[in-house]
C-alpha cells in the first residue's frame, strides 16, 4: 500500500497542486512549481494568514527585496553561524545532511543539535552508507556547510549580494524608519510575506525542505521593561506542549495545557511567546491542521537559532514523520544592536516620560594633553572607553584609590583618576532610548500547504464506489465552486455558464465543467477539494433552482439561483451551515 507521502505527491502532480520545477530537463531538486490548484491553495493560506496576523493584531506589512548586500548579513551573523552539517561520500563524490543520516539510520531526533564531531562519531558507531552508491561513511569528516546563496549586484564582483535566507532582515534593517511610521510607539509590528532562499544539502520530501520557499513573517518589537501581551485574549486556548524538559525525560511525552497555566508553572517562559502559541492554535485549526497530529515543541539548547533567548516550533505530523510548520522566537535586541554596531545608526525608539525627571549623570571630560603622549594613537579609544565606563559603571571611579583601568581590544590601561576629568552632574532628561526586543512568529507557507494538504486528504465510498476527496476548509479551498450543466443541450449549459458568471461577481472562485457524467464531473472537484458543486437541470430552467451538493456529506439541496451567490458566500464563510440550506 502506498505511503501518505506517495499518495500526495501523485494527487498533487496529476492535479496541479505542486511538481517539480524544469521537469523538461531533469527538474532541480529544491525547487517547486504550484500548479493552478496549488497556487490558488497557497493565495488562500497566505491570505488567511494575512487577515490573522496582521490586519487583526493591528500590524503594518512590507515588502522587502531578496537581494541585500553582504553587509546586512554580516551583521546578522548569517555568514558566520547559518550552518547545516554535510558529509560526502568518499566513492560517489556525493554531499549528504549528516544528522538527516543518523536521524535516518537510528530513529533518533533532533540530531541538528548535537556538535559536528558527535554526529561523526555516530555515523561511525551505526556504519551509515551513501544512500547513493552505498559507501561506508563511517570515517568521513562532518563539516559545516553555509546555507547562503552568494550573487553580486552590478557587475563585477566588487559588491557582493546574498539572497535572504528569511524576510526578517529586510524588516530589521529598514527599522529606524519603520519605527517612525509607528509614531515610535512600542509595541508595533511588521509584517512580511515574501521568498526565502537557502541551499540545502539535500533537499526532500517535497515541499518541506526546498531551497526556495515563502515565508509569512511578524517582528513584533516591544519595550522589554514595560510591555506585557494580552494573554486574557487565549488564556483559555489549550495547547499541546513538547517541551525540552520532557524530550530529554523517558517517560516525556506531549503535555496538554491551556496558555494560562503554561505560563503560570513556567512551561512557556515567555508571555509573548505564549501569547502567539495561543493566537495561532486556533488559526491552524481554522486552515485544516489536524490538531490530532500536531504539536507545539520547545528547542534543546544545542538547537536555538544564535539570534534567540527562546524558540519553540509548531510541528504537523505527516507521513510518520513530524515537520516544523511555524517558528516562535524571542529574538531578543540582537538584530537591531548588531545593525547599529555594524551601521552607525540609531537602533533605538525615544520613550517619553510623562513628566521630565532629574537624575544624576556621571561624565568624563579626560585630558587629552596627558593621554596623547601617553597612549599615542590609541588614546581616542582610551577616552571613548572611560566615557562607557562611566556610564555603565561610575562607581569604578568613585571607588578608585589612583587610577581606574579599562580595556581597549586585548590591551588593558591604567588612566590616572585625575586625568579622567570624571564628575557627576544633574541632569533633566524628557525620556529615554529604548532598544526594543524582538517577538518571531515564522510560518513556512510551502509547509503549511504540504501539511494541509496531506490532512485534508482521504478516502470514503460514496454510491458503492470508492472516491479520493480532500476534505480542505472552504476558507481555503483554491476553488469554492464547481457549476455543471446537466447535460450540454437545450439551454443548459448557457443558464450554468450565467450562474457561474453571477457566482464569480460575487467574488468567488468557481469552475465550468460539462465533460463527462455528472458523477464523474464530482469525482473530479471531491479531488481537488472544491467543497460545493451546483448542478443546472432542467428543473432549473422551468422554476429556476438549482442543485447544491455538499462535497464531505454528499448531501444536496435545492436553491434558488438568485439565491445562489449569497448562500454559497455564507456557506464557505461558515455563517451558514449545510443542513440549514
Amino acid at each position: 500500500m502506498r505511503s501518505e507521502g506517495e499518495r500526495l505527491a501523485e494527487l498533487a502532480k496529476r492535479r496541479g497542486f505542486f511538481l517539480q520545477t524544469a521537469g523538461a530537463y531533469g527538474g532541480v531538486a529544491g525547487f517547486y512549481t504550484y500548479g493552478p490548484q496549488g497556487a490558488g491553495l497557497k493565495d488562500n493560506v497566505e491570505n488567511a494568514w494575512r487577515d490573522r496576523f496582521v490586519t487583526r493584531e493591528g500590524h503594518m506589512e512590507v515588502s522587502s527585496p531578496d537581494v541585500m548586500p553582504a553587509a546586512v548579513f554580516e551583521a546578522s551573523g548569517h555568514l558566520d553561524g547559518f550552518d547545516d552539517m554535510i558529509v560526502e561520500c568518499p566513492d560517489c563524490g556525493e554531499s549528504h545532511r549528516a544528522d538527516h543520516l543518523v536521524e535516518d539510520a537510528t530513529g533518533m531526533e533532533e540530531v541538528e543539535s548535537l556538535p559536528p564531531a558527535e554526529v561523526a562519531d555516530l555515523l561511525a558507531a551505526h556504519d551509515v552508507a551513501c544512500p547513493t552508491c552505498g559507501a561506508s561513511l563511517a570515517d568521513e569528516p562532518v563539516e559545516e556547510f553555509n546555507l547562503m546563496f552568494r550573487t553580486n549586484i552590478g557587475p563585477g564582483t566588487s559588491s557582493p549580494g546574498y539572497l535572504r535566507p528569511e524576510t526578517a532582515q529586510g524588516i530589521f534593517v529598514e527599522f529606524p524608519q519603520l519605527a517612525e511610521y509607528a509614531r515610535n510607539q512600542l509595541p508595533f509590528g511588521v509584517a512580511q510575506i515574501g521568498k526565502a532562499y537557502r541551499n540545502e544539502i539535500s533537499p526532500r520530501k517535497a515541499l518541506v525542505r526546498v531551497r526556495e520557499f515563502t515565508q509569512a513573517e511578524l517582528e513584533l518589537f516591544v519595550d522589554p521593561e514595560t510591555d506585557e501581551p494580552a494573554l486574557e485574549r487565549v488564556a483559555d486556548v489549550t495547547l499541546p506542549l513538547y517541551s525540552a524538559a520532557d524530550q530529554g525525560a523517558d517517560d516525556g511525552g506531549v503535555e496538554h495545557l491551556s496558555v494560562r497555566r503554561a505560563v503560570e508553572e513556567g512551561v512557556v517562559a515567555d508571555p509573548w511567546i505564549a501569547y502567539y502559541l495561543g493566537v495561532s492554535k486556533g488559526w491552524y485549526e481554522r486552515v485544516g491542521v489536524d490538531m490530532e497530529r500536531f504539536r507545539f515543541r520547545q528547542h534543546l539548547p544545542g538547537e536555538l537559532a544564535h539570534y534567540a533567548a527562546d524558540c519553540w516550533d509548531a510541528e504537523s505530523e505527516v507521513d510518520g514523520d513530524w515537520i516544523e510548520i511555524t517558528g516562535f522566537a524571542n529574538r531578543g535586541d540582537y538584530d537591531l544592536r548588531n545593525h547599529a554596531e555594524h551601521s552607525g545608526e540609531e537602533f533605538t525608539v525615544f520613550k517619553q516620560y510623562d513628566e521630565p525627571i532629574t537624575v544624576e549623570r556621571a561624565t568624563v571630560d579626560p585630558d587629552m594633553s596627558v593621554l596623547g603622549p601617553e597612549f599615542g594613537g590609541a588614546a581616542g579609544d582610551v577616552a571613548a572607553a572611560l566615557e562607557a565606563l562611566a556610564e555603565r559603571d561610575p562607581d569604578a571611579f568613585r571607588e578608585a584609590e589612583d587610577a581606574v583601568t579599562v580595556e581597549v581590544g586585548d590591551a588593558a590601561h591604567e588612566v590616572p583618576l585625575e586625568v579622567t576629568g570624571f564628575g557627576v552632574e544633574e541632569v533633566t532628561e524628557a525620556g529615554e532610548q529604548v532598544s526594543p526586543h524582538v517577538i518571531e512568529p515564522s510560518f513556512g507557507i510551502g509547509r503549511l500547504v504540504y501539511t494541509v494538504l496531506a490532512h485534508a486528504l482521504d478516502r470514503d465510498e460514496v454510491d458503492g464506489e470508492e472516491r479520493t476527496v480532500l476534505r480542505l476548509p472552504p476558507a481555503v479551498a483554491p476553488t469554492t465552486v464547481g457549476v455543471f450543466p446537466l447535460m450540454a443541450k437545450d439551454g443548459l449549459a448557457d443558464r450554468a455558464r450565467e450562474i457561474a458568471a453571477d457566482l464569480r461577481a460575487a467574488g468567488l472562485s468557481v469552475t465550468y465543467d460539462d465533460a463527462g457524467a455528472i458523477g464523474r464531473r464530482y469525482r473530479r472537484q471531491d479531488e481537488i477539494g472544491t467543497p460545493y458543486c451546483v448542478t443546472v437541470d432542467y428543473d432549473t430552467l422551468e422554476d429556476g433552482t438549482v442543485t447544491v451538493r455538499d462535497r464531505d456529506t454528499t448531501d444536496q439541496r435545492r436553491v434558488a439561483a438568485d439565491e445562489l451567490p449569497a448562500t454559497v458566500t455564507g456557506l464557505a464563510a461558515g455563517d451558514v451551515a449545510f443542513a440549514e440550506v
